[in-house]
């Protein structure tokens, strides 16, 4: 018998996430340049990170050699500070990823279930099978979350219900009313886990006061990341705030040193540079009205986008993705998703989203020869 029969069927069972692919790469396999490749693929911030953060991480370089912040005290205190919570309700993470594993780590087990929406993040099915539990898949409603769909999905055995607002890889949200006028309506015994990965790219009105809500509802859980408005992707860091209670039992679970220094270091900074970030959601901005300009300039039909995303509709869209890749130019597949005739893009700079509409408009006359 081999040793991998004894891990659990459910972990045998998994279908590894998919990240989008790499630059170098692309590169061996096509036989291309790094620097005339356009990468679209994994919702990255294209003007980088903050000065501020980059100055951030050299002042950190040489205790390379110490252990990091167990308690993350720096970077705590300045999201509690930011968010007007105490430092008792935030847990940090790997990424929000990694907070996003922690609750399911501390609140589930092979005799509960987790709901999530038709078109969510891969990552919450994948957590939840990495326990043993059962996964509920509420369905879609216009490719974004149905409330009366999730409501109605809640098993007796639910524990969590994870909403992503704005929703990846769709780009759909549900409006602060609505989105509240759900959360009413959830069974205290319920974990809502509200990821907000895309929040900083709303408008001021279309933007819950999710983190106000904790007062209102002990069974909510925010979930934030500095990997997409903040740049920070390759250092990965993200975090939860809870109730003080919750915060503890994901506490318990958590690796001891999941946050490295840089990256906690980088973070506060980044908190900082508010300049920085206003930049970078007036570039998202242009970028998606270029995009969409660009999609109804060719015919095409798009997913309307709250991130710094767009999914758009090709029919085809394997064959149209691998003249992309040809051309040099990545964005992201989502047939794993259950939307094969789709591509999302990321927003780029101007010239990153120019070259990939005119690949894109080579590979669409290539598909009707």
């Amino acid at each position: 018998m081999d040793n991998c029969d004894f891990a659990p069927s459910h972990v045998r069972g998994i279908a590894p996430y998919q990240p989008g692919k790499p630059i170098a790469e692309l590169a061996r396999e096509m036989d291309l340049l790094e620097c005339d490749i356009v990468k679209l693929a994994s919702n990255e911030n294209p003007l980088g990170a903050s000065p501020r953060a980059l100055a951030a991480i050299e002042n950190v370089l040489m205790e390379v050699a110490r252990y990091p912040d167990g308690s993350g005290f720096m970077l705590k205190t300045a999201l509690a500070q930011k968010h007007g919570v105490e430092m008792n309700q935030i847990v940090l993470g790997n990424g929000s990823n990694d907070v996003l594993e922690l609750v399911a780590r501390a609140f589930l087990t092979p005799q509960s279930s987790a709901v999530f929406s038709q078109y969510a993040f891969a990552v919450y099915p994948l957590a939840i099978q990495a326990i043993g539990a059962r996964g509920i898949e509420a369905p879609a409603r216009h490719f974004g979350h149905d409330p009366e769909a999730l409501l109605a999905a809640i098993a007796a055995d639910t524990r969590i219900l994870f909403i992503a607002n704005p929703n990846n890889p769709t780009g759909t949200l549900l409006e602060p009313d609505r989105l509240l006028a759900l959360i009413e309506r959830i069974p205290a015994h319920v974990l809502v886990v509200l990821d907000e990965a895309y929040t900083e790219y709303l408008p001021d009105a279309l933007r819950s006061d999710s983190v106000g809500w904790l007062k209102r509802f002990p069974n909510l859980i925010v979930t934030r990341t500095f990997s997409k408005a903040y740049g920070l992707a390759g250092l990965r860091v993200g975090y939860a705030l809870a109730s003080p209670q919750v915060a503890d039992m994901m506490n318990r679970v958590r690796q001891p040193f999941n946050v490295n220094a840089f990256a906690q270091a980088a973070a506060v900074a980044a908190m900082e540079d508010v300049a920085f970030l206003d930049e970078c959601l007036a570039i998202n901005r242009a970028g998606m009205a270029q995009l969409t300009a660009g999609f109804e300039r060719l015919g095409l039909e798009y997913i309307p986008s709250h991130g710094n995303f767009v999914a758009v509709r090709l029919g085809d869209a394997a064959t149209v993705n691998r003249s992309l890749l040809a051309q040099g130019v990545i964005v992201r597949p989502i047939a794993n998703y259950g939307m094969p005739e789709h591509l999302r893009v990321s927003v780029g700079l101007e010239g990153e989203n120019n070259v990939f509409l005119q690949a894109l408009e080579r590979a669409l006359e290539e598909l009707e020869k």
